[in-house]
């Protein structure tokens, strides 16, 4: 037999071995003598082994115990069905004042701030955030407050009062009404970006725009007007 065969005939006797104990570990039985089982003194004969049968447990006709087990929480299989998501914005108008704007889908721009159409007569809505008519959370739609020109429609919102109506035209039609509660000039600096996104709580539409001082050294105004509306 060559050394290539014996390595052969070595390796399957090993395989054959490592079956085998993995079979016995999986009946709950050991090859080797367990601290239990003590091997015999000298001088002793081994005792005689039991048979099979007698090593078994007959549990055929014993009863099952569920009293022990735990309580354990039942779900349903099928998860509920997510809340539906308005339609988007696509048209706005303030009762009382000339605004009467497109709406349009809107993102983030450069260092992470929403972006803001350039168009004179358009709005931009912040998809990422709930939409108008959505159950919890604030809508935030924004404008710019004029052009290289001249003053844009958001730029009356600082003068509006408790109780204007806004109407807010979904794509599909339908027209949502709100009625502002408060304006407020929020400084930039310290602006509550995380309060403003906020998606959950009381539904609220949220119209911004710049306003304040302009500063020659940032050129940008100082403050931003938050306009804050509640649905009829």
């Amino acid at each position: 037999m060559t050394t290539e065969m014996r390595m052969v005939h070595w390796r399957r006797g090993a395989s054959a071995l490592l079956l085998a104990g993995l079979l016995l570990s999986q009946v709950g039985c050991s090859a080797a003598t367990s601290p239990s089982q003590s091997a015999p003194s000298p001088g002793t004969s081994p005792a005689s082994p039991a048979s099979p049968t007698s090593q078994v447990r007959d549990t055929t006709d014993a009863p099952l115990d569920l009293s022990a087990l735990p309580e354990i929480p039942v779900r349903q299989a099928t998860p509920p069905p997510p809340t539906p998501r308005q339609a988007p914005p696509r048209f706005l108008s303030i009762e009382g004042t000339t605004i009467a704007v497109d709406v349009v889908d809107v993102g983030l721009g450069d260092g992470n701030a929403m972006e803001i159409p350039d168009s004179f007569n358009e709005a931009g809505w912040y998809r990422y955030g709930p939409a108008p008519g959505d159950a919890e959370g604030n809508a935030v739609i924004a404008a710019h407050v004029d052009t290289v020109s001249d003053l844009a429609p958001f730029s009356q919102l600082q003068s509006l009062q408790s109780g204007t109506r806004i109407l807010v035209e979904q794509s599909d039609g339908t027209v949502l009404s709100y009625r502002v509660s408060e304006v407020a000039n929020m400084d930039k600096d310290d602006f509550d970006g995380a309060g403003l996104f906020r998606r959950s709580g009381r539904h609220q539409l949220k119209l911004v725009t710049c306003g304040g001082e302009w500063l020659d050294d940032r050129q940008d105004y100082s403050d931003n007007v938050v306009v804050t509306a509640l649905p009829e």
